[in-house]
């Protein structure tokens, strides 16, 4: 069992994410050997927008905007940390309670373009918007 759990912060985050999204990232901060916070879930279409601009999405098609994903950071501490081998490990925890839970999870990290190691969503086959 993890020594972790989410913060308040975080858990606000959570709010508008789909519930089955939700469950996954409740089960996973058990699972986890890395402390992570929720950064970003449910997002505007106006935020989007912006983020699409600054070039941190390529598009405006984004499961943020239909609660359908999260962002997730790595803490060591209280700091946060972006190195890839952290997101690898948070990438497993969320993996195992998306199997466990029977809810299909895509890791932004296996995407062969625009590697995203914080993004999470729920599958669009099994989870259409």
């Amino acid at each position: 069992m993890s020594r972790f759990k989410l913060s308040k912060r975080s858990l606000d985050r959570l709010e508008g994410v789909h519930p089955d999204l939700v469950k996954v990232v409740m089960l996973a901060i058990t699972l986890t050997e890395v402390d992570f916070g929720v950064t970003e879930g449910l997002r505007t279409v106006e935020r989007q927008r912006v983020l699409k601009a600054a070039g941190a999405s390529q598009t405006m098609n984004s499961r943020h905007i239909t609660g359908h994903a999260v962002d997730l950071v790595a803490y060591i501490g209280a700091d946060i940390s972006w190195d890839w081998p952290l997101y690898y490990k948070i990438a497993d925890a969320m993996k195992r309670a998306s199997k466990s839970l029977a809810i299909p999870v895509v890791w932004g990290g296996d995407w062969t373009s625009f590697k995203d190691g914080p993004h999470f969503e729920l599958s669009r086959r099994s989870y259409p918007a």
